[in-house]
């Protein structure tokens, strides 16, 4: 019997490896949470070794992130993504609002399920192991215990972990399922009642209560009412213990629930106490030869996948199936691969329409059917999206912008959707952008959108602030594009412009302004950072084209950054170029420099010019990383910049090279990234800046 205590239950691998040591065979288990999931690899066949080799082999931060890296999701989610917080996303209908279910949905724990006992092989159904198993979870509507003897594996054990508020509940025959330690996490009851044991071995590793100083947020709170939970059921059930059971509790002092990558010392812990009760134990001992043949019984020896005679995509309501087969590789005729169709399911859950993305292998009239089951987002298709933004600097002083938005997704077939944003603060913006893919598979789209704003624009000379504009603009555009994979996309169309410049504050003699102005606009985006901010690894380049024949002049602009990391040190060098390769640039539509890790001792949009080259390189060293379910890390940088802007607007009397030093603080955060630091130039130019939220 194995009880629930988060990373805590590592300490089961330890005790099994005991009981295996000294030819203890078992007629039955349960388990709760962690126990569950190491109870489910046990009967599933699975040794102790085996277990200590795969918790080794898996990357626990990463897999309490649901999204694939970043240069595995689509175009259209990274653009969504990079303008809204992705927490923020709530479900709206006529029947009112509806929230996420937890901060975790699961996708890489249920996948690391799947590999861990073997689902690629075919599916694992609790009634059809060799050694009974019972693995519980909690009815979060009603609280009962519910018990699972037959069905998924992977299911139940994925369901007795659903930790409320992290992780997302399972839903199961009309139920939502959570973490079963709320309920019973010590199942003695179970293993008496399911195989009438004589001897039950009893390990209990639950997380002990917080002390009254350590509870003060949101996230303690919810921990200690958990563990209030867990330990007066806990109380209750060792009350079933007899003299003949064997009750093992091991030393976990130091290590939390949430401790997973400390797996391998605390199974080491597990085994230390099991050892301490071998004199209880020894009586159970077998000779060598039964139990290797007990074991073998159980044993799962087969290492080969059945080959796949056919595909179904199944439980899909409003997604065509073609945006879902457009990321499996696998083919009728191949052998399923673990570590390739949990990347192919990742890339499909990367799309950001679906709260699970899961697969079973059947068989059916002697055809082995490889079923993919996306399941698409119970509080989907239409979201509210919003978004914050708050800096300040010694240039422009304090500026701050909220954004909300209204995502409508899958209007029709094909997947269009259309987002009407509007954002209120130092600038006003309300937007709407249409989005109409052209093919089932999203490989071709046609791309409309419009908006209208008004902000400030200040004007510099001799790094002063000389004037103030109003400065209104709209803007209509209409393109034609493709998505080139995961790689990015390619488009070209017609952008239509007006901007209009009123002088706000500064001498009455300075001029304004109005333009109107359009042309042919050509983009070339590719991102393949594993991460949206603050990458470790990765490239990513863009190149924009605009031509106005009636304003005589042609605009490029091309930006390419590349990062790569030595251990917990983070390497970016990055590079750009904005110029006229026809005619000048005017005054309302120059190249731009000046601003955070853009020439950071300089404020934003400092200097205006026809063309502006940029390089610059960074280090950041990691010093901390953010709790489970959220991925992100802190990082002390340097950056050296430079700069050489031609034909200048703004600083006119500025010349040559301009260079930056910049050192931060910097890490992403629920709210988007945020750096607090300082640059300065040899020019005598510095600037101290902080920013929190979403550009």
């Amino acid at each position: 019997m194995l009880g629930g205590g988060g990373a805590r239950g590592a300490a089961h691998i330890g005790v099994l490896e005991v009981l295996e040591k000294l030819h203890i065979p078992i007629d039955c288990v349960a388990g709760t949470s962690m126990g569950a999931l190491v109870a489910g690899s046990y009967a599933a066949g699975m040794s102790p070794e085996v277990m200590r080799r795969e918790l080794a082999k898996a990357d626990w931060k990463d897999m309490f992130v649901d999204n694939p890296d970043f240069s595995e999701m689509s175009y259209r989610n990274k653009a969504t993504l990079r303008n809204y917080l992705p927490g923020s996303e709530t479900g709206i209908s006529a029947d009112g609002a509806k929230y996420q279910p937890g901060v975790v949905a699961g996708q890489k724990i249920k996948l690391f399920f799947n590999q861990l006992v073997r689902s690629n092989q075919g599916e694992r159904n609790i009634e059809d192991l060799p050694l009974p198993l019972s693995i519980i979870a909690t009815d979060i509507g009603n609280g009962d215990r519910v018990v699972f003897r037959d069905g998924s594996l992977t299911k139940a054990m994925r369901a007795s972990m659903s930790v409320p508020g992290l992780l997302a509940p399972v839903d199961h025959q009309g139920r939502k399922l959570v973490d079963g330690g709320l309920v019973d996490n010590v199942p003695i009851s179970e293993v008496k009642a399911r195989c009438n044991a004589d001897v039950v071995i009893a390990v209990n590793v639950g997380s002990p209560l917080l002390k009254a100083e350590d509870v003060g947020s949101l996230l303690t709170v919810s921990a200690q009412m958990v563990n209030i939970l867990t330990e007066q059921n806990v109380t209750r059930s060792l009350t079933l213990l007899t003299a003949k059971d064997v009750y093992i509790k091991p030393d976990l002092n130091g290590i939390s629930a949430g401790d997973f990558p400390r797996h391998a010392e605390t199974a080491d812990r597990g085994r230390v106490a099991a050892e301490t009760m071998i004199p209880s134990l020894q009586h159970l001992s077998q000779p060598e030869a039964v139990y290797l043949a007990w074991w073998k019984g159980i044993e799962v020896t087969s290492r080969v996948s059945p080959r796949i005679d056919d595909i179904e995509i199944a439980g899909l309501g409003l997604v065509n199936p073609a945006v879902v087969e457009r990321h499996l590789d696998t083919k009728p005729g191949n052998t399923i691969r673990p570590s390739e169709i949990n990347r192919e399911l990742l890339r499909m859950y990367g799309d950001g329409y679906y709260e699970s993305v899961d697969y079973t292998v059947l068989t059916q009239r002697e055809r082995n059917i490889l079923r993919v089951t996306p399941m698409e987002k119970g509080w989907g298709p239409d979201y509210l999206r919003f978004a914050l933004n708050l800096e300040a600097d010694a240039t422009r002083g304090a500026t701050f912008g909220l954004r909300a938005a209204y995502h409508k997704t899958w209007l029709n077939s094909l997947g269009a959707e259309m987002i009407t944003s509007v954002d209120v603060g130092n600038t006003n913006r309300l937007g709407v952008n249409f989005y109409q893919p052209l093919d089932p598979a999203q490989h071709f789209f046609v791309d409309a959108s419009a908006g209208i704003q008004q902000g400030r624009l200040k004007v510099f000379q001799d790094d002063k602030q000389i004037a103030q504009y109003k400065d209104y603009q709209t803007a209509l555009g209409l393109s034609v594009g493709a998505n080139v994979g995961l790689l990015g996309q390619v488009r070209i169309g017609w952008l239509q412009r007006y901007r209009n410049a009123t002088l706000d504050i500064g001498s009455p003699s300075l001029p304004n302004g109005d333009a109107r102005f359009g042309g042919v606009r050509a983009v070339v985006n590719f991102d393949q950072m594993n991460r949206m901010y603050f990458p470790t690894s990765g490239w990513s380049s863009k190149m924009t084209y605009f031509d106005s024949p009636e304003s005589g002049y042609s605009r490029v602009d091309l930006d390419a950054s590349a990062v790569t990391s030595l251990h917990k040190t983070v390497f970016t060098g990055r590079v750009s170029y904005t110029g006229s390769p026809r005619g000048q640039l005017p005054g309302y539509d120059p190249a731009t420099i000046g601003g955070m890790l853009n020439l950071t001792a300089y404020g934003v949009d400092q200097i205006l010019a026809d063309n502006i080259t940029y390089a610059g390189v960074r280090a950041e060293q990691i010093v901390g990383v953010l709790p489970l379910g959220l991925r992100g890390d802190m990082r002390i940088g340097i950056a050296l910049e430079g700069a050489k802007a031609n034909m200048r607007y703004t600083e006119t009397h500025a010349s040559g090279w301009l260079n930056s030093l910049a050192i931060y603080l910097g890490g992403e955060t629920p709210f988007g990234p945020v750096y607090l630091g300082a640059g300065y130039s040899t020019s005598g130019v510095s600037n101290i800046f902080l920013s929190l939220g979403v550009p």
